[in-house]
């Protein structure tokens, strides 16, 4: 049989800076124990069996995929997985060998329902996933954790208290809830290896608090705010938003990232003010020394 497999993200960005994914590796690594031939799909190949994963609901869809494509992933819909023989699959790490690192899941699943995340609806409430030990590759000593609330789960803090001192170095590139940060979880963050920075999300007001609680539970065991990275959701209230980053930036050198929020299934676009605040006032670094309001006036904005 011949495979061809559609990464719709990599196609879209041109390869550029795109995540490999997770998906397409266990499709590549099952197809080849069946001794399979597995190749990136193209229009004009000849296909036994074609996939195409989606990640994002605003990423174009490719109109010359044939008919019968086997499509998945969030930017699909949300009720499509993986055949169980195929999600047990290690991943194929070499049909993106420009990634040097292994990637996966200790848990799955979120026990919160925030109106913005389809994580729940998708994979339910928080469960034990995978160990560690069997997400970590031989060739690299960096491991990205997916998790999207790993701390709301005792099974995903005991897995990360077993990283320490394996030698991995690790990333958790989905924003921790600090919330759930406690003396004993503090402890555990500041003992393990990251590859950069420690992070957390922060998409409402209500965890302002529990992030600055949470850096200083760190600092004063060796973790300084500059190693800290926080997300801030940035919806159509930037009262919020300018709230928020007022609030953090008091943190000397801590990391903000701002995402405007996006849901095309539910018709929400940012808006120009929107992504003025996520692109170039917080990107750009001008959030250190202005306020939004500073911002906007020194360049003459009207929303």
């Amino acid at each position: 049989m011949r495979a061809g497999l559609h990464d719709a993200e990599a196609e879209h960005f041109h390869r550029k800076k795109t995540f490999p994914n997770y998906a397409l590796m266990k499709i590549s690594a099952w197809h080849k124990a069946q001794g399979d031939t597995v190749e990136w799909w193209e229009p004009l190949g000849l296909y036994d069996r074609v996939y195409s994963s989606k990640v994002f609901d605003f990423t174009p869809e490719n109109p010359y995929l044939p008919s019968d494509t086997i499509k998945g992933g969030t930017g699909y819909g949300l009720f499509t997985e993986l055949a169980p023989e195929i999600d047990d699959m290690f991943p194929d790490y070499s049909i993106y060998p420009e990634c040097d690192y292994a990637i996966g899941y200790l848990t799955r699943g979120c026990p919160n329902r925030c109106h913005w995340c389809v994580v729940p609806k998708k994979e339910g409430n928080i469960r034990p996933y995978r160990a560690w030990q069997d997400l970590v590759r031989p060739d690299t000593d960096k491991l990205v954790l997916m998790d999207n609330n790993i701390l709301a789960c005792e099974y995903g803090i005991e897995q990360l208290a077993g990283l320490i001192g394996s030698g991995y170095k690790i990333d958790l590139n989905q924003g921790m809830d600090a919330r759930l940060v406690t003396p004993e979880v503090a402890d555990i963050l500041a003992r393990l290896k990251w590859m950069r920075h420690i992070r957390f999300s922060c998409d409402q007001e209500s965890q302002i608090e529990p992030i600055l609680r949470a850096c200083e539970l760190l600092k004063v065991r060796g973790v300084k705010p500059y190693r800290v990275f926080v997300y801030l959701l940035v919806t159509a209230d930037l009262g919020s938003a300018s709230r928020r980053v007022e609030a953090l930036k008091g943190l000397r050198g801590i990391n903000l990232y701002a995402q405007a929020e996006r849901n095309e299934g539910l018709g929400i676009r940012p808006s120009k003010a929107q992504l003025e605040f996520t692109h170039r006032y917080v990107y750009s670094g001008c959030f250190r020394r202005e306020t939004w309001e500073e911002y906007i006036k020194r360049k003459g904005l009207i929303f």
